[in-house]
């Protein structure tokens, strides 16, 4: 707040008005973001996870399928989860994708993504889930996976962290250790990118090397 001795000049504003109101803007920009009661509760489930999966339609997209000539599947990827993935595969999490769809438009953005783990086409996901466990030689505990409807539920149930985006179904989102604020191809990923970075302690270096 402003202080009120400070005299007005002649457009109603004061120098140390002004001053005082700038610095409460540079304080309220280095403050640190407010975090829900959800946030903090699963940031210790969180802060051990070394492997990050993810099912892609309803998640890594808003759940939308669009369908051209010649058979050709087109979907939407958001580029702010593309970049909080780059960044999380950069600090040692590594990534993966289990989908039950098979789709071309998937494995070349996982491909320029970098994923480590890939599982098309696979409507039992638990066991791809557990191949991947026997080929990484991760506990469960050290795994995360972000769902959004029945399908992935098996899996959920199964890993250390589990994640469903705001536009989960209902059942989903109950069962889950937390919901995100945003939905599936709205920054979903990013929000669960950036949980697992900020109890890694590692969120606040990375924002700090945009800004020097």
């Amino acid at each position: 707040m402003i202080d009120p001795s400070c005299p007005a000049g002649p457009n109603g504003y004061s120098d140390c008005g002004l001053t005082q109101a700038l610095r409460e803007q540079a304080e309220a920009r280095n403050k640190p973001l407010e975090r829900s009661q959800a946030w903090k509760s699963v940031i210790p489930r969180a802060k051990k996870v070394e492997l990050l999966l993810l099912d892609v339609d309803g998640v890594l997209t808003d759940g939308t399928i669009i369908y051209a000539q010649g058979d050709v599947e087109s979907k939407c990827f958001n580029t702010q989860d593309g970049f909080g993935l780059r960044i999380l595969q950069d600090a040692g999490v590594a990534v993966g994708l289990i989908t039950a769809r098979t789709s071309e438009a998937v494995s070349r953005r996982a491909r320029e993504l970098g994923f480590a783990h890939l599982s098309t086409g696979n409507h039992d996901k638990v066991s791809a889930y557990q191949k991947i466990l026997v080929n990484t030689g991760l506990s469960s505990v050290q795994t995360a996976y972000m769902g959004d409807d029945l399908l992935d539920l098996p899996v959920l149930l199964k890993v250390g962290c589990s994640f469903a985006p705001a536009n989960g179904v209902a059942e989903v989102r109950q069962r889950v250790h937390y919901t995100t604020v945003q939905s599936g191809g709205h920054g979903a990923v990013r929000e669960v990118c950036d949980l697992i970075l900020e109890a890694r302690g590692l969120l606040a270096g990375i924002l700090a090397g945009y800004i020097k």
